[in-house]
Formats: C-alpha cells, sequence, structure tokens
C-alpha cells in the first residue's frame, strides 16, 4: 500500500456490532484502515463495555489512506448543510450523505494537511487513561501548539527486504543498512520506493544526516550519492516491489515494514532489516473529523474515549501488533517478556531500542524544501 501518495482507494464492506437492528438508534462509527483493527477487536471491546452495551458499534475499512482523506473532505462540505426529506412515495431515490462518524484513521504524513485545510478537530487526551504512558515522540507527532489532534495507535517504519535463499546460495552478506544499497554486488539488483522523500532520505541517513534535513544543497556528496545508488537500481514502485522480489527479479529492495510482514508470512524466503543506522517512521492514527460531534451524546463520547484506550491496553497491544502488522507505540513502556515469542522475536515489530531512537518520522518541509526535493529527484531519475 502506498502510504506517502494520493492514491484513491476502494470502499469495503463494513463490521457492524449492535445490540439491536433498529436503523434509527445511535451508533458510535469508526473508520479504518483496512488491516490495521484485526476482526477480533471489536468484539473485545463491546465485552469489556461497562455502560452503553446497546449502542451500535459500525466499523468499516477502507483500502487506501487517500480514500479516508477524501471522506475527510467531503464530510467538512457535508457540514452545516442541509438534508433533504427523503420521497415519501421512493425513499430510496434521496441521496442520504454518510453520517460523519466518530473516528477516523488517519496517517501522520497526512495530518499537517488536515489540520490546515480544517478537516479534524483536536482531541482531549485528559480523557485519556493511557495518554501519559505513551512515549514523548509519538506525543509530539500529534501535538500542534498545545493541541493534540490524534491518538496514534500502530506504526511502522522503512525497512530493507531481502531474498534469503539468493543471498546463501550466492554467498552474499545479508544486509545490515543503507549502505548495503551501494554494494557492487548488488548492482541491477536493487528496487526502490518511488518516493523523493524515502529515498533522498535514506541517503541523506546513509550520509549522517537527518531525514528532514531543511537544505539539500548544503549536504555534501549528496547528489553523487544519489547518481551512484540510481545506477543501482532496476525500477522504482511504490506497490510492486514485493512481487519483483518473489520472481527473482530483484534481491533486494526498500519497502514499508507493513507490507513486507504481509508478504513474509506467505513466503519464508523473504527476510526483512530494520536499518541499523536508523529509518523513516509512519504512524497511524485516530482523529475526529470536522462536524463529527455537533451533538455528541454521552454514549459516543464515552465510546470514543473508550475505545482510543482500549487500542492502549497492555493486554491489547500485543494483539494488535501482531495481527495487525503494525507495533502498538505502547509496547516500547511494556516488558518484553510478558510478549507471545512470535511477538518478542520479530525485529520489524520490536526492534532494539537504539534503533528506534535512531529513527525519525518525516516532519513538514517548506514549500523551498520540497523543490529541492523535486529539483534533485527529476535530475537523478534523469541519469543512467
Amino acid at each position: 500500500m502506498d502510504r506517502r501518495s494520493f492514491l484513491f482507494g476502494i470502499a469495503a464492506l463494513s463490521t457492524t456490532l449492535s445490540g439491536c437492528n433498529n436503523p434509527n438508534q445511535s451508533a458510535f462509527r469508526v473508520r479504518s484502515l483496512r488491516n490495521s483493527i484485526p476482526l477480533q477487536l471489536p468484539n473485545e471491546f463491546r465485552n469489556q463495555l461497562t455502560e452503553f452495551k446497546d449502542i451500535q458499534i459500525d466499523i468499516k475499512p477502507e483500502n487506501q489512506l487517500q480514500t479516508l482523506f477524501t471522506n475527510l473532505q467531503t464530510w467538512k462540505q457535508q457540514v452545516g448543510k442541509v438534508i433533504p426529506d427523503r420521497n415519501p412515495v421512493l425513499p430510496f431515490l434521496a441521496e442520504q450523505p454518510e453520517v460523519i462518524p466518530d473516528l477516523v484513521t488517519l496517517g501522520d504524513y497526512w495530518l499537517s494537511v488536515a489540520i490546515r485545510q480544517k478537516l479534524i478537530q483536536p482531541l482531549d487526551p485528559n480523557a485519556w487513561q493511557l495518554w501519559n504512558q505513551l512515549p514523548d515522540r509519538w506525543k509530539k507527532i500529534v501535538t500542534r501548539e498545545n493541541q493534540v489532534w490524534g491518538a496514534p495507535y500502530r506504526w511502522g517504519a522503512t525497512v530493507i527486504v531481502y531474498r534469503t535463499d539468493i543471498f546463501r546460495d550466492r554467498n552474499l552478506a545479508p544486509p545490515k543498512d543503507w549502505a548495503d544499497l551501494w554494494r557492487e554486488d548488488l548492482r541491477g539488483r536493487v528496487a526502490l520506493l518511488d518516493q523523493p522523500r524515502e529515498i533522498i532520505g535514506l541517503t541523506l541517513k546513509n550520509l549522517g544526516q537527518s531525514y528532514n534535513t531543511a537544505d539539500l544543497t548544503k549536504v555534501a556528496n549528496l547528489e553523487s550519492e544519489l547518481t551512484a545508488l540510481n545506477r543501482q537500481t532496476k525500477f522504482y514502485s511504490s506497490d510492486s516491489v514485493l512481487q519483483s522480489l518473489l520472481v527473482d527479479d530483484i534481491w533486494i529492495a526498500v519497502a514499508w515494514s507493513t507490507d513486507v510482514l504481509q508478504t513474509m508470512k506467505r513466503n519464508p524466503s523473504i527476510a526483512g532489516v530494520f536499518p541499523s543506522s536508523g529509518t523513516a517512521l509512519f504512524t497511524d492514527l485516530w482523529v475526529r473529523p470536522v462536524g463529527a460531534v455537533l451533538n455528541p451524546s454521552k454514549a459516543a463520547q464515552s465510546l470514543e474515549r473508550q475505545w482510543i484506550n482500549f487500542c492502549w491496553q497492555p493486554s491489547i497491544a500485543p494483539q494488535l501488533s501482531l495481527l495487525s502488522q503494525a507495533a502498538s507505540p505502547i509496547l516500547s513502556t511494556l516488558d518484553p517478556a510478558t510478549f507471545p515469542e512470535s511477538l518478542r522475536q520479530n525485529p520489524l515489530l520490536v526492534p532494539p531500542a537504539e534503533l528506534l531512537d535512531r529513527s525519525e518520522f518525516l516532519e513538514p518541509i517548506s514549500d523551498s524544501t520540497i523543490e529541492q526535493y523535486r529539483s534533485l529527484w527529476t535530475k537523478i531519475r534523469g541519469t543512467v
């Protein structure tokens, strides 16, 4: 899945848990990224409720972050509009807009745009019992001028993925860090994400710089290193590198950990590596759309608060991490000895603390820096 680009997705069927079948009853509505909430969790959430057990819990997944972002824009346009009455004879002919949900998944990379376009509302972290246990870096990524705009519930990283059987059969040293992408014995066997910030960013990291470097012109050797990396690369893609890896077209690639972990489950010859110098992180957030609580019910407010806390519970976080193939931010505050072995031994979900400390979220950059990225990317991709 392309996490950094605006791609249109396809709406999916919803999962609805309801205490009764009255279509007019109030409901707690969540719109999530597909596979980011395991199917078992909504039932566990309902079983924990001590009140509002009869409220409908409506969880609908979408295939792409783009779809969810587009929905936020649509819901904003809905706010304040008068909804037309249904045709009394043919009520199905009157199109009714979707009820604005209480919570929606948004990627951190999209957060600043959503705030700037006034698509979402600030949240009250004082209502979340486990907010104070969240590591500071996850609090920082959702905070703007002392307002909290999202609740991070899972994270992933940009990683290296390779074919273990090919490396073994050819007696190649397994990759450990970004520098391995420049190795002569891998020339022409590398695939990269078609993402300027990711690829220029990992090159910056390999040069000892930050992913969020503001002025690329001040980084010595950046252009020459990117040119050398481009010569190593067979192709760029944000959605087909793993398929090519499976058919021996390439031997090593850069991909997002969520995609890599899904592929590793089905293909034992694939292995992922969390780069030792650090990498780019991403996190999925719960956000509240504008207009979601113009007339909030006590039930909706309570369930929103409880749902966010539920995702952070020490008993739930390991399940969410294993089943959604992305780590809960709460994991790093828990004792790994309490995790299932399959989680504890997974370096992409539970990387060493020092590697996580060396990693960064991609922060918003200025228009002038964006133009530097665009210019450099175009120049490098045009070289042979």
